[in-house]
């Protein structure tokens, strides 16, 4: 993990993953630099940080990441308190639930200017610095939903998602061409996550939220950023069947598109008419709807799944001890 005293600089970190991770961060004695567009929750994550370990330090800069300037200013804050950035987390980010030809496309351009032009302007902030100290980690959050699978009613999401894997991928390539091999690039690809992300997404889908597949908690994912970031890989996936469902898409592509596709239709979304369309937190900050969890539970799923496969195991290991052992 990495040590007491590391600089991080955690992007939306008012809510969600992002908070987790700041709050990972400093529960290691982290001095950190946490941006949202929520003054009165980043109030919130700072007294949390401070809290977490006798040398943790945290400061909050209210930004919006679609700003160039306002992300550019967070950079120079860290810089200016701490005197580096050892690492630099994009998680902030925004969704819409629709149907591609049916969502608004100033909703559309809105959510690619924070989850896409956000992240650039991450890297275009923290780069500078991490090129004249020598080091860094830059880490995208992204998912496993358009970087790998694509799902109905999440299409414009699912793009901009896939596009921090290509963003990163040309990153690490540049860098290499720069000969800055000791700055490194880590997509982190979670599957389903505990958060508010349904409760702030735009909803264009006319239907409410039923329920939500098996999720990982926002600890879990905090958790692989912390790994990333003391030992950075190219690619990260977390969460439940996060690597079985990339590979079963390579396999057999169109069983996995039409379980999502009948899952998604029948399984997530309500009936037509049982939701407002709304723009959730594109245009407005989360406010005091910002928190780390969104009450899916997952963590009593991640514990049911665990008994689950300590029951299998169990069964197992009894089927395989009462056979009749050959004679000598």
């Amino acid at each position: 993990m990495p040590p007491a005293g590391t600089v991080v600089v955690v992007t939306g970190a008012s809510s969600g993953i992002g908070r987790a991770v700041a709050r990972a961060f400093a529960d290691r004695g982290a001095r950190t630099v946490v941006t949202a567009r929520s003054a009165e929750a980043l109030t919130e994550v700072v007294e949390e940080c401070t809290a977490a370990h006798p040398r943790a330090e945290a400061t909050a800069v209210c930004a919006d990441v679609t700003d160039a300037d306002a992300v550019a200013r967070v950079a120079a804050t860290a810089i200016d308190r701490y005197g580096r950035i050892d690492v630099w987390v994009n998680a902030a980010g925004v969704g819409i639930l629709g149907l591609l030809d049916q969502v608004p496309p100033e909703d559309v351009r809105r959510m690619w200017d924070v989850n896409v032009l956000g992240a650039l302007h991450g890297a275009r902030a923290a780069l500078p610095a991490m090129r004249g100290q020598g080091h860094g980690v830059l880490i995208d959050l992204s998912s496993v939903l358009g970087g790998a699978v694509e799902a109905p009613y999440m299409g414009a999401y699912a793009v901009s998602k896939a596009a921090l894997v290509t963003l990163d991928e040309s990153l690490c390539q540049e860098l290499e061409l720069t000969g800055d091999r000791d700055i490194t690039v880590c997509t982190v690809l979670p599957t389903g996550v505990d958060t508010p992300f349904f409760e702030h997404a735009a909803n264009r889908t006319g239907r409410r939220m039923r329920s939500m597949p098996a999720v990982a908690t926002p600890e879990r994912v905090a958790r692989a950023v912390l790994r990333a970031a003391a030992r950075p890989r190219r690619k990260v996936l977390v969460g439940p069947a996060a690597r079985l469902l990339p590979l079963a898409h390579t396999l057999a592509p169109w069983l996995v598109r039409t379980l999502i596709r009948w899952r998604t239709e029948h399984g997530y979304l309500g009936t037509p008419g049982t939701a407002r369309a709304t723009t959730g937190v594109l245009y407005s900050p989360s406010g005091d709807t910002a928190a780390v969890a969104g009450g899916y539970h997952a963590g009593l799923r991640t514990a049911a799944r665990r008994a689950v496969a300590l029951v299998a195991v169990g069964a197992a290991a009894g089927v395989l001890g009462a056979r009749p052992r050959p004679r000598a």
